[in-house]
């Protein structure tokens, strides 16, 4: 046969092929429809006709698909010419799986569908099920570790308007946009976590994961696991499947490292190889693992004098403080100590308590403390005085035994210009005991001189006049001159 017949040959064998694929398929499957454009049916086999509860199939010739099985969809397949290359269909006695094909014209237009009942045992799709299964349900964990490892916090948490706190914010908002390494230093309690969530909020890694490690909550053994996770079977006792480390679950985000200080050196070397060379190895296995995570690293320690003491790598030190945030302790932003009170107390109030306010007096001995707990005491005094109080203004007393002892600030006034006295006798002893418990009540009081001669019981000139005879403020004649003149 020459080239020639051979083409001429072509349409035949196209169509007995096409033929033969059709019966093929309409005696092995459940049952075959075939409907026209108006997705009428046009012809059925007598199998699928008896399941769908009719005699004969000359009786669903012309009837919508719809009218003999309900929930067909080849009107949508006649409609929009997609193919429905496998779904489920609820059918009486057991479920089927169903494929749905388009019929188009020489010219390729839709001229009507064709459906396949293929068989109406699912236990056939068990391992594809199975797997799909399987798939979703990782998917969905997935997605809740994600939502659970999202930041909590934005900048719009970190409440203040003094200059300390809009310096924080402005210079960590800028580091936001970038992916350097950002090192936090301040004091226990001053919102170093909080600003590590916010500027995650603000960067460009928002929406992947933000995961926190505190190194200093972490037994020594179990940190380098903890870090960067652990091959299967890495060590008895370890995983059989494995188990991913903070590092490979802030993939793509932000790892925030805090209490920094506290590493051991042995793990602070391998961190400054994932700083630099932007991979680590998980435990026991000989896989290197790329990684892409932003560090934000935290401390209430001085990093500086542990890198002189040698419990800190100096090289560690500079590559995590690229751009550091030094977070002032309360006691240097009280300016700001009334927004955060009422944030606190309305924090509160959202717990389903009730709703409690501060009295003037209550207001200035927050003020008189030093906070050595910083905004975590505050929060803790504010919600035990809450708890104490049965009434929903807080007054001073119940503020002071919230509190207990109180830590003194500085005193406010100006400090003496002389020289400390030396207590070489009886009388510079005395001296010296009367300006320490001097300084002590106005420090309570904020420097109020009215308030500290009354918890020393003295008078008000009283008071003026030893302030000045032992050098504890200067420049105080005038204002005892001028007190003395309203009386």
């Amino acid at each position: 046969m020459n080239d020639a017949d051979s083409l001429k040959d072509y349409p035949r064998v196209r169509l007995a092929a096409i033929r033969s694929l059709f019966e093929i398929v309409e005696q092995s499957s459940e049952g075959t429809i075939i409907v026209d454009r108006e997705a009428r049916i046009v012809w059925m086999n007598e199998r699928y006709a008896r399941r769908f509860g009719l005699k004969s199939a000359a009786e669903a010739i012309g009837r919508p698909c719809e009218s003999v099985i309900p929930g067909s969809l080849l009107r949508e397949v006649v409609d929009s010419g997609t193919p429905m290359l496998l779904d489920v269909l609820d059918a009486p006695k057991d479920p089927l799986v169903v494929m749905r094909l388009p019929i188009r014209d020489d010219v390729g237009e839709i001229i009507g569908a064709i459906g396949f009942a293929l068989f109406d045992e699912l236990k056939a799709l068990s391992p594809l099920l199975t797997r799909y299964q399987s798939m979703q349900e990782e998917l969905a964990s997935t997605r809740s570790l994600l939502q659970a490892r999202q930041a909590k916090y934005s900048f719009a948490h970190f409440i203040g308007t003094s200059a300390a706190s809009l310096e924080v914010k402005r210079r960590a908002r800028r580091s936001a946009a970038t992916d350097s390494s950002v090192l936090l230093l301040g004091e226990t309690g001053t919102g170093k976590e909080l600003l590590a969530h916010a500027i995650h909020s603000a960067s460009p890694r928002a929406h992947k994961a933000f995961v926190s490690i505190n190194t200093a909550a972490i037994p020594e053994s179990l940190l380098e696991a903890e870090f960067f996770g652990t091959a299967p079977g890495a060590f008895t006792g370890a995983d059989r499947k494995g188990r991913a480390g903070k590092l490979q679950i802030a993939q793509g985000g932000t790892l925030f490292l805090d209490e920094i200080g506290d590493m051991p050196l042995p793990l602070q070397s391998k961190l400054l190889r994932v700083l630099q060379e932007k991979e680590f190895e998980p435990v026991g296995s000989n896989e290197m693992i790329r990684s892409d995570v932003r560090v934000i690293a935290a401390t209430s320690c001085d990093l500086e004098a542990a890198v002189r003491q040698g419990t800190f790598r100096a090289d560690l030190y500079y590559r995590l403080n690229v751009l550091p945030i030094e977070v002032p302790p309360l006691r240097e932003r009280l300016d700001d100590l009334p927004a955060l009170c009422e944030a606190i107390l309305d924090e509160l109030q959202q717990d389903g308590r009730r709703h409690h306010e501060l009295s003037p007096a209550a207001a200035g001995l927050l003020r008189r403390h030093a906070w050595p707990g910083n905004i975590r005491e505050l929060r803790n005094v504010l919600e035990r005085a809450a708890l104490q109080s049965d009434d929903a203004q807080l007054d001073e007393a119940s503020v002071r035994v919230a509190i207990g002892r109180i830590e003194p600030l500085s005193p406010a006034a100006p400090a003496r210009t002389e020289p400390a006295i030396r207590t070489d006798n009886f009388h510079q002893a005395r001296l010296q005991f009367e300006r320490e418990l001097i300084g002590a009540a106005l420090a309570e009081h904020g420097g109020n001189v009215t308030a500290a001669a009354t918890t020393l019981g003295l008078g008000r000139s009283t008071l003026y006049k030893k302030m000045v005879a032992l050098g504890i403020v200067s420049d105080v004649r005038a204002s005892l001159i001028k007190e003395t003149s309203l009386q």
